[in-house]
């Protein structure tokens, strides 16, 4: 189904700015009770407490009580207020159409409740309309943000951050706070790749921008409470779940050309070739080697009956090497789709080759020295053997997608970057 759309402006006065530095997007829903009080309150604002010309958008998803009946009334009685009404539901949905079609050169959003001190508006923006910043946030998670609110939502915002940080490795504080803003150049690029259209917009529009590399300004704000949600706390976390599971199915699996984008918007490293840091590195590369030595053990315990020890580690070791390094590619390096991955492979049997060489070699001291060793300690001295091939694994393939990322800066990508910056 086709959104309808539609948009009201007022007439503004001869020689006013019709292009604002900032529009500012207020999704509503059935919100004809608080609608004209809080615009009002955010105009009367941004008149008066703000240095760059600004608009406000609100955008009517759907509403079925006369929301858009004030909304126009509002439109109609303040300069810079416009009305945009989409016939379907959804916060995600009307952001992406309200902000890809917005001349601004920057665009927020906030919940109609202004539950946000507006006092955060300009340390919001301010960083995107220099441009030092791509991304800006509200959080309610810093240690000098003041938040009132009720202890359930409180454990469920962290519980949900603390779920995006172990299973997306997201490094942003706050996914849902109702406070957000972009440069809309860069929100043009990336905001067709986030398909949610309702309250996981927010969390997947962040989370595409950190691993392309854009910069994410966070800022710490006083916040209230709206008794009043209208929010399904049940519902909302179950379409959540759903969407942390499709957006890290759709990372590991490459479909999303995080590449493409990182090279055409994102920051270069401050090291050539080393996109990711080597802490994180380390760690997701443990976690890697933690299931693959896991699986190696499995495999030569129940190889080792048939085939005898060396060839039992042969075996085990080519078959997880290969599970290794397509799992590291993705999962460590942060090396998405299939380009040059069978030359990727290929360097990392290369570096099998070397393991092979420490473990292989280790039995055969093992035997040579104590004849006739039982299983148990062939094990251990696979695992140490193991231990010193996976540093040796790690260095090696650190340095194979170093190189496959400094191959991956084509001129014109770098040249696309300087238009856009």
């Amino acid at each position: 189904m086709t959104d309808t759309v539609t948009a009201v402006r007022t007439a503004e006065p001869a020689g006013a700015v019709t292009t604002p530095v900032v529009d500012v997007v207020v999704p509503v829903y059935n919100e004809e009770v608080d609608l004209g009080p809080c615009v009002r309150r955010l105009h009367a604002f941004l008149a008066l407490n703000f240095p760059f010309t600004a608009r406000i958008t609100i955008a009517d998803n759907a509403s079925t009580d006369t929301t858009l009946t004030v909304a126009r009334e509002l439109a109609a009685q303040l300069n810079g207020v416009r009305v945009v009404h989409l016939d379907r539901k959804g916060r995600g949905r009307a952001l992406r159409e309200v902000w890809q079609q917005s001349d601004a050169q920057v665009v927020a959003y906030m919940d109609v409740d202004l539950s946000t001190d507006l006092n955060a508006l300009l340390p919001l923006v301010a960083p995107l309309v220099s441009g030092h910043s791509d991304l800006a946030i509200g959080t309610r998670l810093a240690s000098s943000s003041r938040v009132v609110r009720g202890p359930k939502r409180e454990i469920i915002s962290r519980c949900y951050n603390l779920i995006l940080r172990t299973s997306l490795q997201a490094k942003f504080s706050d996914a849902q706070c109702g406070f957000k803003a972009m440069r809309s150049q860069v929100a043009k690029l990336v905001l067709p790749l986030v398909e949610d259209g309702e309250w996981f917009f927010d969390t997947e529009l962040l989370v595409l921008a950190e691993r392309i590399g854009l910069r994410i300004h966070e800022v710490p704000v006083d916040w209230i409470d709206d008794p009043d949600s209208r929010v399904d706390i049940v519902d909302t976390a179950r379409k959540d779940l759903r969407g942390i599971w499709r957006v890290g199915r759709a990372l590991t699996s490459g479909r999303l050309p995080i590449n493409e984008l990182r090279e055409a918007i994102g920051r270069e490293p401050l090291v050539e070739g080393v996109p990711l840091g080597m802490v994180g590195q380390l760690v997701r590369f443990g976690i890697v080697g933690v299931g693959s030595t896991l699986a190696y053990l499995l495999l030569y315990l129940v190889l080792q009956p048939m085939l005898g020890a060396q060839p039992a580690n042969f075996l085990a070791l080519l078959i997880t090497a290969v599970g290794n390094t397509a799992a590291n590619r993705a999962f460590t390096f942060g090396v998405r789709g299939s380009s040059q991955a069978v030359s990727h492979h290929f360097q990392g049997l290369l570096i099998f080759g070397f393991g092979l060489f420490l473990t292989s070699g280790s039995l055969f001291a093992l035997h040579h020295w104590a004849p006739g060793s039982a299983v148990h300690l062939e094990l251990i001295v696979l695992v140490i053997a193991n231990l010193l091939a996976t540093l040796a694994r790690f260095v090696g393939l650190r340095w194979v997608f170093r190189q496959a990322h400094a191959r991956d800066l084509p001129t014109e990508l770098n040249e696309s970057k300087g238009m856009i910056r």
